[in-house]
């Protein structure tokens, strides 16, 4: 193979990334941790949190609370990991140590 067709072959593997990492930016991933919603993007940003109420939750629940969007935000992120890898994982054994 000739040092030109190599890096055209280079070049398409580098846009074909580009198109999946964008394809995977733009994901919504949702996570519900019992009466917490959160929904991140790819980029792993948080686009919500969405609480429903509960008749027997109180104020000195807070705590409870807060643990609950962690775990919700937690698990929306091993979502976008999973996908990134499920997407992305196909170049990493074309290049190895890329990612």
């Amino acid at each position: 193979m000739n040092m030109q067709a190599l890096m055209r072959q280079a070049q398409n593997l580098q846009k074909d990334m580009l198109k999946t990492k964008e394809e995977l930016d733009k994901m919504e991933f949702t996570s519900t941790s019992s009466f917490v919603t959160v929904i991140v993007n790819g980029k792993k940003d948080v686009l919500s949190v969405k609480i429903t109420p509960d008749a027997d939750f109180e104020v000195s629940d807070m705590e409870i609370l807060e643990e609950m969007i962690q775990v919700a935000i937690n698990d929306a992120f091993k979502q976008v990991d999973k996908e990134t890898e499920k997407k992305m994982g196909k170049y990493s054994s074309m290049m190895p140590g890329l990612f």
